[in-house]
């Protein structure tokens, strides 16, 4: 079995069993090892951090008018891969990323088990950047306009501003 380092890190990872697709002879474990040695992973988890954060700043803006909150109150368990983001009671999670799939073909992931329908997730890992964020952050709170669900405005704004005032 080959293991590979990853840039400077001891990180050693496997090809093995992780994927069968080709791009240019490479399976598609090993082009994703490819583009995470290309970056580098100090980059990688900036990238996935500064991600998280404008996320979160999005929901920080919506939780106005007694809107969407995140779920992980503690900022010391808010994750930088994803940001689950619980709806005000009476409003339907699943229903709010059924129309963003629909109508703006972004899935979402969905609360699970005593979360389902109360919660919404959104993924800022893999191989993800800014515009797409936002673009993700825009069509909820789009969704979330939709659906009727409260919320401030401005969440696209607020993740921005952080986008544009970091590196």
């Amino acid at each position: 079995m080959e293991l590979r380092t990853i840039g400077q890190s001891d990180l050693k990872v496997s090809c093995i069993g992780l994927g069968a697709m080709t791009f240019g002879g490479q399976t598609e474990s090993q082009e994703a090892l490819r583009m995470l040695e290309e970056e580098g992973l100090d980059n990688v988890f900036a990238r996935h951090h500064r991600l998280a954060e404008a996320t979160r700043r999005a929901v920080r803006a919506w939780r106005q008018n007694d809107g969407p909150e995140i779920f992980a109150s503690d900022p010391r368990a808010q994750s930088d891969s994803i940001t689950a983001v619980q709806l005000p009671d009476g409003c339907d999670a699943d229903k709010t990323r059924q129309l963003c799939l629909d109508k703006f073909n972004v899935s979402l992931g969905g609360g699970l088990d005593r979360l389902r329908g109360r919660v919404l997730r959104i993924g800022h890992l893999g191989d993800l950047n800014e515009p797409m964020i936002l673009g993700a952050i825009a069509a909820v709170e789009m969704a979330l306009e939709l659906t009727g669900v409260p919320h401030g405005r401005g969440g696209v704004r607020a993740a921005m501003d952080y986008l544009v005032s970091t590196d």
